[in-house]
Parts: structure tokens; sequence; C-alpha cells
């Protein structure tokens, strides 16, 4: 049973950072694309980074210069370092995955989700 486990989520004043994590069980982690996206109320859900098994990594172009997307394959743990917080960041934070490969994009469809961290950051 596949499982994707975001932690690290809380209230943040603009200019401060924070550390997602997502924890991943149930299948080869190694073998598969990571991907965080977010979702504003009453917004559509937007990529945010991914990474493929490789470690090649895109962002979106907006958080490109202070977000950070890793991962440790020998934890099976996926991270995002958010930088220079605004209050436009704020909204809930998930983490995907889909089979690695020529579709690790943020457009490609993910396969598995986690249950989403919240993040608010206040001005």
């Amino acid at each position: 049973q596949v499982q994707l486990e975001e932690s690290g989520g809380g209230s943040v004043q603009a200019g401060g950072s924070l550390r997602l994590s997502c924890a991943a069980s149930g299948y080869t982690y190694s073998s598969y694309c990571m991907g965080w996206f977010r979702q504003a109320p009453g917004k559509e859900r937007e990529g945010v980074a991914r990474i493929d098994s490789d470690g090649t990594t895109r962002y979106a172009d907006s958080m490109k210069d202070r977000f950070t997307i890793s991962q440790d394959n020998a934890k099976n743990t996926l991270y995002l370092q958010m930088n220079s917080l605004k209050p436009e960041d704020t909204a809930m934070y998930y983490c995907a995955s889909r089979p690695s490969g020529a579709y690790c994009d943020l457009r490609s469809r993910f396969i598995y989700w986690g249950q989403g961290t919240q993040v608010t950051v206040s001005s």
C-alpha cells in the first residue's frame, strides 16, 4: 500500500522559512518521480517543484529562486525548503509521486498523493 505523509507545515511570518517533508512507503521510492503541489483556498492546485529519480529538478517559475526540492533515497523522504516566504505562499501543500521517466513533469498526472500539510504565512 503506497503512502505519502507530509509534515513540517505551520504558521510563519513573511520572510521566514519552513521545510516540508514527505515520507513515502509501500513502493520503490528511488524509481519514482516526486513532486510538490499546493492549493490555496478558492484557487486551482498548482505545481511547485518536482525531482526525478536521477535527481534532476524543475520548479514553477515563481518559486524557483526561493524553494528547493530535494530527497533522501535512503530515508524514502522528499523535502521542500521554502525561504523568503510570502503571504501568497499560504496554501495546503501536497507531495505526490508517479513513475520516473519522460513524463516527470508538473503538468503530468501524478498517481499517489499525500493528505497535505498547511502552510500559513502572515504579513
